[in-house]
């Protein structure tokens, strides 16, 4: 199951990263719709710089190390997520990087994921789900959400740099063309589910692939 999952996203390789390209100008279109004012979003935005805050007093080995965790937990939940059996999680005692290995061939995505996936806010959100089944999102929770954000914003910013192993793997052309907008797709998406949880966070998919569309008709229109 895992070879023929790996050879199908293998497939949408080329795809995706224009998808991600061609994403961009919608992403800075769709800010628009949201209503930035708003207590949810204020909190949000303070939770944000509120990591910053923090990160200035942070041990710099304990943010490293976290760093490093969270790297080889996102290769894992995607190696995971498409049917990979793990073999082992190894963290460097100097804090000078980690590795994991899983059966099979594996594919981009698995090698991809730490640069753009927000795992922590991904288990937060899933979290943040099961608690709106009892009460309304809260400007608390925004801040802690806003928090989440930013440690990973932080460690993606720190995490692309020309030494890093993992990007020739999927080519630099590739990263250049996926990682901006699928970063900017992560954002978008977060703040989305700020306003209504997982049902803001599915419109806004929507809206992205309207404006999308829009803008591909109106490349059409110009040139034809």
């Amino acid at each position: 199951m895992s070879t023929i999952l790996d050879k199908f996203i293998n497939l949408l390789k080329w795809p995706v990263a224009l998808w991600a390209l061609w994403s961009i100008p919608a992403f800075f279109q769709s800010l628009e719709y949201f209503n930035f004012k708003n207590l949810k979003f204020i909190a949000l935005l303070g939770g944000f710089f509120m990591f910053f805050v923090a990160r200035t007093s942070m041990d710099s080995s304990v943010k490293t190390s976290m760093q490093i965790i969270a790297h080889e937990l996102a290769h894992s939940f995607f190696a995971v997520l498409t049917f990979h059996k793990i073999k082992n999680i190894r963290i460097a005692e100097d804090d000078s990087g980690g590795s994991m290995s899983f059966e099979g061939e594996g594919n981009w995505l698995i090698i991809i994921a730490p640069y753009f996936f927000p795992l922590f806010c991904f288990f937060f959100m899933i979290g943040v789900g099961i608690y709106m089944k009892f009460a309304p999102l809260n400007w608390i929770v925004s801040a802690v959400f806003g928090y989440f954000i930013g440690y990973h914003v932080d460690t993606v910013a720190s995490q692309i740099h020309e030494k890093q192993t993992d990007l020739p793997k999927v080519s630099y052309l590739f990263c250049a063309m996926f990682l901006p907008g699928a970063n900017f797709w992560a954002i978008g998406s977060m703040l989305a589910f700020n306003s209504q949880g997982w049902q803001s966070f599915f419109v806004y998919q929507e809206l992205i692939n309207r404006l999308n569309l829009n803008n591909f008709n109106l490349l059409i229109n110009m040139i034809f």
